[in-house]
């Protein structure tokens, strides 16, 4: 009986063995026949799962952005109990990409953006992460003036404003740490800088 293979789990090794040398060559340097060899499967594997490189370095974008905005969920949900307005301090680190570990996953990322600027299959599935990312800080920093207006306290502004602020804030940080600009550390000043505003800005604390 032949054995049965579970395409979703090789799909997803593909898509690692794709960011790996996503990280060393750059979306342009990836091939099939090195992805196959860096996944351990055949390229007649990869040719299964992919008709083309376009179509394994997409799904492999849309992975890269799932895995973060898994991530950030994962981390909201591990402390239930926690207020909005930290939740919110939570997500925005998260998608910031500025801890040590997250770094190649961070070069990952602007490597296909870079891309994306001159392809617009790439760009497609880059514009769907941000919509989810955007969305989920939509509904923290709504939650977070829900909680500040419970309290009594003055009417928020636009939180869709807000989360779009926050997101392209976090993202450019992560940019100006990769090439230099700032350390990770410096970074984290400035993101938290703008927290302590925005909380300000909805009358709740952290």
């Amino acid at each position: 009986m032949p054995r049965q293979v579970d395409y979703a789990s090789r799909r997803r090794r593909i898509a690692e063995a794709v960011c790996l040398l996503a990280d060393e060559h750059g979306p342009q340097g990836v091939s099939m026949r090195d992805v196959a060899a860096r996944a351990q499967v055949s390229l007649g594997a990869v040719q299964r799962c992919f008709r083309s490189k376009e179509e394994m370095l997409l799904f492999a974008v849309d992975h890269v952005g799932e895995r973060i905005t898994e991530r950030v969920r994962t981390r909201l949900t591990a402390s239930p109990a926690q207020s909005a307005a930290t939740a919110l301090g939570h997500a925005a680190d998260e998608i910031a990409l500025l801890r040590e570990e997250h770094r190649a996953e961070a070069r990952i990322w602007l490597a296909f953006i870079a891309q994306a600027a001159v392809s617009e299959p790439l760009a497609d599935p880059l514009r769907t992460s941000y919509t989810a990312l955007q969305d989920l800080l939509v509904r923290l920093v709504t939650e977070a003036a829900d909680s500040g207006s419970a309290d009594g306290r003055a009417t928020p502004p636009d939180p869709q404003h807000e989360a779009r602020a926050l997101l392209a804030l976090a993202d450019g940080l992560t940019t100006h740490v990769l090439v230099g600009h700032l350390t990770a550390a410096e970074a984290e000043e400035v993101l938290h800088t703008h927290l302590a505003g925005l909380w300000e800005r909805l009358g709740t604390t952290r």
